[in-house]
């Protein structure tokens, strides 16, 4: 835990940050490799013990550089130089022993307990590039044994194309080491990749360097100013991608970037396979919800972390309506799918045989999306570039998604109004259940011999369960309150007997004529009323617990006491005190918030003192 750094905003592993020294500096940051060393810098590197001698001489080399530098900027501790993997027969660390006060860096140890820092480094970054499994395995390390609010270090590694996703996988610092390598070796850098100065006819970036001259003149200067406008160059390019990617994090959209930046190497995009892999690492940073479209533009979006979020709490916390007959619909360009004009049709199709339909639309990325969640993000925040033909993984991840579905809930017949792939994806999870599906289209799902076809099956199998539409617009509730709390929270939040007011999308449910949840259509989840966050603490789900102090406004890290792990940055959460119970929205995850000294941790809407 840290006095000197502060994280305020997230995006999966990536975050940003301020680290709190002489001046602020703006996380994720890269650091000009030479001011470690000439003391000009925010970041000073005390050296090596291997060079001072003992501990003695260390600490009296870190009380020198305090009267020279002030308590003011961040020292990283007299360390050992040893390469990442040094062997276990390595003695203790002598660096380990060695005190300071003020911000403070240290050399990650793997295996070894790690004293507090504000700044935890991975000595010898360098040598995993283009390994991305061995480079992720130590980055997890580090992540999984050093506290969430301090920063992570990775020197010498850094270039212009690998930044954006060294600052995905969790780096919050960065150096310039290898762009002034590059350009003594006469390689310029882009974020597209590097090049031979020699190999270029023209110089790719319009920097106030490269704007000064042309490729034919760099090339013909002397070997030193050649270099030194190279590095000039090189470093304005990093900056320039850092720039970018902290605009991406502030956007809430870094992973489409990555996905496509990440092809610049192959090492790279070894490395965001491998890191979806990671589930828990990646999902408990990546907020519930989001203010920008969702692209899934590879098949790689099949694994990024909302949509496995999305399909495994369909799997856990989903229960559909107690109707007899299931309808399967492909799904459509336009998001919400109620408001886009195939699905319209469907309605109109359906007529008055709708109430006796629970429907589920089929889709890529996200699986299969029940009705009542077509509103829930990211089923009404993404989109994906259509061409009429699903590759391989899709076809596996949407059948397996719907096979999921159809082996937890029995209907008495199953419809499927779907042509082409989604057609072959019900064929084989028929087969393989042993089930029937009924298909009803002839060529498009909406010409119009298709939808008779669909009114006509209907008419022969609508003949049991209902449902009207007040109990449509409650079981649409329930159904996003067990999506966003868990199980059995619908029930709570959305009781029996239950009024739903308000026009599509902006229900609000009442029950005695007190209003407990109000949908919030930006984003497809329930903002809970005080009465209601009175009903769910009993539940114990989404509970943040605080101090003895009358909460205003927001509640920041240190005035937690403790909060449930499994909360996400954006969830709604019940905050409990000895004065007071209050509701709000996370803006951090629930480890953070139990963990951190530093940063605001709720944004409160409603509190009730007790």
């Amino acid at each position: 835990m840290t006095r000197y750094f502060e994280v305020y905003q997230r995006d999966g592993a990536a975050r940003k940050g301020r680290l709190l020294l002489s001046r602020t500096i703006e996380t994720p940051y890269v650091l000009k490799t030479e001011t470690l060393k000439d003391n000009t810098g925010p970041i000073v590197d005390a050296g090596s013990l291997w060079e001072i001698g003992n501990v003695e001489k260390a600490e009296h080399r870190l009380e020198q550089l305090r009267r020279e530098i002030g308590d003011n900027r961040l020292i990283i501790l007299p360390h050992m130089c040893l390469v990442p993997d040094a062997p276990d027969c390595i003695p203790e660390s002598l660096e380990m022993l060695v005190s300071n006060t003020g911000a403070t860096g240290r050399v990650y140890r793997e295996g070894r307990a790690q004293k507090a820092a504000d700044l935890y480094i991975l000595e010898g970054a360098a040598v995993f590039e283009n390994n991305a499994r061995a480079l992720l395995e130590k980055v997890l390390d580090m992540k999984d044994n050093m506290p969430d609010d301090t920063a992570l270090y990775l020197p010498g590694i850094c270039l212009p194309e690998n930044l954006a996703m060294l600052v995905y996988i969790g780096a919050d610092v960065l150096d310039t080491t290898k762009a002034t390598v590059a350009a003594y070796k006469d390689m310029y850098l882009t974020h597209a990749g590097s090049f031979r100065l020699a190999s270029l006819s023209e110089l790719p970036c319009r920097c106030s360097t490269c704007a000064s001259i042309t490729a034919d003149e760099l090339k013909n200067m002397d070997k030193t100013s050649r270099s030194q406008m190279l590095e000039k160059h090189n470093i304005n390019a990093m900056e320039a991608e850092l720039a970018l990617v902290r605009e991406k994090i502030s956007s809430g959209n870094l992973r489409e970037y990555v996905d496509g930046q990440c092809r610049t190497r192959p090492w790279l995009t070894a490395l965001l396979r491998l890191l979806d892999r990671e589930y828990q690492h990646i999902e408990r940073g990546t907020p519930i919800t989001r203010n920008v479209e969702m692209l899934a533009n590879s098949g790689d979006s099949l694994t990024r972390p909302e949509v496995v979020r999305f399909a495994r709490r369909i799997q856990e916390r989903y229960t559909p309506p107690e109707l007899d007959v299931l309808l399967l619909l492909p799904c459509s360009a336009k998001k919400p799918y109620s408001i886009s004009q195939s699905h319209q049709k469907f309605g109109l199709a359906l007529g008055k045989y709708r109430k006796f339909v629970h429907e589920v639309i089929i889709t890529s990325p996200l699986g299969i999306v029940p009705r009542e969640l077509e509103l829930t993000y990211p089923a009404a925040h993404y989109d994906v570039a259509v061409t009429g033909h699903w590759d391989a993984e899709e076809m596996k991840w949407v059948s397996e998604c719907l096979e999921d579905y159809l082996s937890k809930h029995r209907y008495a017949a199953i419809v499927a109004h779907v042509d082409g792939a989604y057609k072959q994806i019900c064929e084989m999870v028929a087969d393989k259940l042993g089930l029937e599906i009924h298909f009803t289209n002839t060529g498009s799902v909406t010409s119009h011999e298709s939808l008779r076809n669909l009114s006509k099956m209907m008419e022969g199998l609508c003949t049991g369960r209902t449902m009207n539409e007040t109990k449509r617009k409650a079981s649409m509730l329930r159904a996003i309150a067990d999506y966003q709390f868990g199980k059995g929270a619908g029930e709570i939040v959305v009781p029996d007997n239950s009024e739903i007011k308000g026009p599509f999308p902006r229900y609000q449910s009442f029950y005695e004529k007190t209003q407990l949840t109000t949908l919030i259509p930006q984003y497809g989840t329930l903002a809970v009323t005080i009465e209601g966050a009175e009903m769910m603490i009993p539940r114990n789900s989404c509970i943040v617990r605080i101090d003895d102090f009358m909460p205003r406004g927001s509640i920041l890290a240190p005035g937690i006491l403790e909060a449930d792990h499994a909360i996400r940055e954006g969830d709604e959460v019940f905050v409990v005190g000895e004065k007071a119970i209050g509701v709000g929205r996370a803006r951090m995850n629930g480890k953070e918030m139990s963990m951190s000294t530093r940063g605001q941790a709720i944004d409160l809407r409603h509190v009730k003192p007790k």
